[in-house]
């Protein structure tokens, strides 16, 4: 097993994980190539997902900015709300080919927990679903929605009691029962072949974009965090050539810069961390002077987490993707902006890359067009903003 990118990703995991990767492995290599899976995934991604997705011009944005023509992406509109149902259904339709009945996975905002859930009961899988105690206090609604579905949420309380401690805790329980198991890893994050699983069934999302648009757009942006709706919607304008930074599309990542990226208070791994191993994958992190895992900070509980996927680590040393910040409180106007603007209530994920277009649209041009990746809905949100009221 290899699955570098550059000097990013690998396998670095105990040996009791190693049969398990390698099957999944021969099994993702096998069925992307097989026709009776593709069809059922693409199937289900149509009449259940909800693909494809709209893209949207978002006239008065456009308007607001006076600047380029903006348009969104509406991974929103997926079944549960977010891109997440796109890798879920795909890793769970593998699980089902190895004979696997039992699922697990980890979340922060809860989406990728959801979207879990929600295919485990359409495919009649037993599913069990680690968050964070701080993450399941401030996604209350997305908690009940994945019992409602029939998983059972297991809350963690240790560490910062976020996506990171629940990722731990998930590993460990595929350890303990790697035979009847599968685990859903839900970003470009973790062992080798975990990131270029996510990475292939998320590049729906550019794949798409691609037909949708006559010619490539002259930018697009997307939130990071461990980074699967962003490489989703990159892959297949990095996946030809070699590119440079200020090519077109220019793809900009936006990390989430927390109360203030100077002290520390934030989650912005690829512009403050270091490269390092976390959760199985030698990737930039969040880490001390000791090499010792920093906790991350952002009022986003799904851009909460102090690594980030090693596709996102080469992009950036080879200067092909640019990768930027946004705060707290730009996401929080950028929320209210697009909600009384255009009637879209973005999740607060979503608010990053829709924050960072009060950088960048002043130095866009009257016709360029710049996609905004609306990574998901902010239904679950709704009650963290009701409480900065």
């Amino acid at each position: 097993m290899k699955g570098y990118f550059g000097k990013y990703g690998g396998t670095f995991v105990p040996e009791t994980i190693m049969p398990a990767l390698e099957e999944l492995e021969r099994a993702f290599n096998k069925y992307t190539n097989d026709k009776g899976f593709k069809d059922e995934l693409d199937l289900l991604l149509k009449t259940y997902a909800g693909r494809p997705t709209s893209l949207y011009f978002a006239k008065r944005l456009t308007e607001h900015y006076e600047k380029g023509r903006i348009f969104l992406k509406r991974e929103d509109l997926c079944h549960t709300g977010a891109h997440k149902i796109n890798n879920c259904i795909g890793q769970a339709l593998l699980a089902k080919r190895l004979g696997k009945k039992r699922i697990i996975a980890e979340t922060g905002a809860g989406q990728h927990g959801v979207a879990t859930a929600t295919v485990c009961a359409l495919l009649g899988l037993e599913c069990q679903i680690y968050m964070g105690k701080t993450d399941m206090k401030r996604q209350e609604p997305n908690v009940f929605r994945m019992e409602l579905l029939g998983a059972k949420v297991i809350p963690v309380e240790s560490g910062s009691k976020t996506l990171k401690d629940a990722t731990s805790e998930a590993i460990r329980d595929w350890i303990t029962n790697i035979k009847n198991t599968h685990y859903i890893i839900g970003s470009t994050v973790g062992p080798h072949p975990y990131p270029a699983i996510v990475s292939y069934f998320q590049s729906v999302i550019g794949i798409e974009l691609k037909k949708q648009l006559k010619k490539d757009p002259d930018y697009i942006i997307a939130c990071v965090g461990g980074g699967s709706n962003s490489i989703g919607i990159f892959y297949p304008f990095i996946n030809s050539k070699v590119r440079a930074l200020h090519a077109r599309p220019h793809l900009i990542g936006i990390e989430a810069g927390g109360t203030s990226v100077k002290n520390g208070h934030h989650a912005a791994t690829l512009t403050k961390g270091k490269p390092g191993i976390l959760h199985g994958s030698f990737s930039y992190l969040l880490q001390d002077k000791n090499g010792l895992v920093q906790e991350a900070h952002s009022i986003s509980a799904g851009l909460d987490y102090p690594g980030v996927g090693p596709q996102h680590a080469y992009l950036k040393d080879k200067k092909i993707v640019e990768y930027k910040t946004v705060s707290d409180k730009e996401a929080i106007s950028a929320f209210h902006l697009l909600s009384r603007l255009e009637g879209i209530i973005p999740a607060l994920e979503s608010a990053h890359a829709i924050a960072y277009l009060k950088y960048l649209m002043p130095k866009t041009k009257k016709n360029e067009v710049i996609v905004v990746n609306l990574s998901g809905r902010g239904d679950k949100d709704i009650n963290n903003i009701k409480n900065l009221a």
